[in-house]
């Protein structure tokens, strides 16, 4: 196999979430922590792009530290009710990728109880790690942390591993440990934010099956 090892982010990467859940929850969220402000769907991922989620309620939101840990506590009442779909062929590419003796796992800014919820509902499967936001905060993506930890576990060399997000704190925290990156693109309905994307990453796939063509092609 080109990479014996997949890291893959989880939100918009292997599961359609944003629209489905995250969006509308942290619409309900912010209409309760600050009454009368709105935001748009496209400013909410423009936002997630540029500095991720507690950087967008931080700057953008003012939200202390601890309406930051309500907010995220909201989000976990939702999604155990609101259960996002896998997109299309993401299973094949990870029983392919397990079939072939290869390693699975999961850096993302989601819980541990709902990625593991996602993956046995949607693959029939576990990841063999996962690294999630029940990290403390230094430690979460994209803190090298995580990549550095895996390589430690499994004693493979940053070549072995692929590093699989849709946006560019997965991409950065690779770089910073010279673990090669595929962008997630399938998930991009804004033309800026894959021009951005596409700027940042020399392998931006468009579809789950050209990332699938790109692992396992003979």
């Amino acid at each position: 196999m080109k990479f014996p090892c997949l890291v893959l982010d989880h939100d918009d990467t292997v599961v359609r979430s944003e629209e489905t859940v995250n969006y509308p929850q942290f619409c309900q969220t912010l209409a309760e922590l600050r009454p009368g402000v709105t935001v748009s769907r496209e400013t909410f991922t423009r936002d997630c792009l540029q500095g991720g989620y507690a950087f967008m309620c931080r700057q953008r939101y003012g939200f202390t530290d601890d309406e930051l840990a309500y907010a995220f506590a909201q989000w976990k009442v939702y999604v155990r009710t609101h259960v996002p779909p896998a997109y299309e062929g993401i299973r094949a590419l990870l029983t392919e990728h397990r079939a072939r003796g290869g390693l699975i796992f999961v850096v993302s800014h989601s819980a541990d109880e709902n990625i593991l919820r996602d993956y046995r509902l949607h693959f029939g499967m576990i990841p063999d790690g996962i690294y999630s936001w029940d990290l403390p905060e230094a430690l979460r993506k994209p803190s090298p942390y995580s990549l550095q930890d895996i390589m430690k576990k499994t004693g493979y060399a940053p070549r072995q591993l692929l590093m699989v997000d849709d946006l560019r704190q997965g991409r950065d925290m690779a770089a910073a440990c010279g673990v090669p990156f595929a962008c997630a693109g399938w998930s991009h309905y804004l033309p800026d934010v894959e021009a951005a994307m596409r700027r940042l990453c020399s392998r931006y796939f468009s579809t789950v099956q050209a990332l699938y063509d790109y692992l396992f092609d003979s």
